[in-house]
């Protein structure tokens, strides 16, 4: 969030933009999670950029447009992604994707056919370790708590997105896709997003609802601008990584 404030892709202070992430996530954690709907109970959520969340006209053109994997997929990179199409017999082709800045350098293959009228798209992704496993120095291979995570969360489960092997299979379509923060309204409610987001957050640690009492006591111990001085120090230890990798 320092990041995005500080290339002005929002307008609240850092202060401010904490202060609503740690109220938004402390009264889900009290209140045992209750997922974000925004059809029903979170309206004026949903209505804070309502064009951003327009299916894009030319999303299947774009991704019909994107490079062709040319060599024979593996073996197991195949199975993932035709055991959750609709019919693992259809046609289709498969083309390598670039998305998102948090998953940059791993391997993606989408599957795209025709099915009874209309395009399908699975993405495949390469399921990595943690970072803490690198940071102690160990082996790792995959994330087996990954699925357990998202089957476990307070919200509805997305049923196309699963764990098959050593890869995260997930759907790819026009009304499925992340919102850009940075693509809202100027006159969005910034600080109900933020809230939202941290509420999400919550909604994940709720998984392991035993440790909500734990998590609630070690908050009210810690000192008020916590957050903030973390987010500080991970922004300038982000922004030293990046002028380091320029130089390379």
């Amino acid at each position: 969030m320092k990041i995005v404030i500080d290339a002005e892709g929002l307008s609240i202070k850092v202060k401010a933009g904490c202060d609503a992430i740690l109220e938004g996530y402390v009264r889900s954690l009290k209140a045992g999670g209750r997922p974000l709907v925004l059809a029903e109970r979170e309206q004026k959520l949903g209505k804070l950029g309502i064009d951003s969340f327009k299916p894009p006209t030319d999303f299947w053109d774009k991704l019909n447009q994107l490079p062709p994997v040319r060599q024979e997929l593996a073996p197991d990179v195949r199975q993932a992604l035709e055991k959750t199409l609709p019919d693992p017999q259809m046609e289709y082709r498969v083309v390598r994707r670039q998305a998102g800045l948090g998953s940059l350098g791993q391997q993606r293959f989408v599957a795209i056919g025709e099915w009874r009228g209309g395009y399908v798209a699975r993405e495949a992704k390469a399921v990595l370790p943690s970072a803490c496993v690198w940071m102690t120095g160990e082996v790792g291979y995959g994330q087996s708590n990954y699925e357990d995570a998202i089957s476990s969360a307070v919200r509805s489960p997305d049923p196309f997105q699963v764990i098959q092997g050593s890869w995260l299979i997930r759907r790819l379509s026009p009304d499925s896709n992340p919102i850009d923060i940075q693509t809202l309204p100027k006159h969005s409610d910034e600080q109900m997003i933020l809230q939202a987001m941290g509420a999400e957050a919550a909604h994940v640690h709720l998984g392991t609802k035993r440790h909500a009492t734990r998590v609630l006591k070690d908050l009210s111990k810690r000192k008020a601008n916590w957050l903030r001085d973390s987010a500080n120090h991970m922004a300038a230890a982000v922004e030293k990584d990046w002028k380091r990798y320029k130089k390379c």
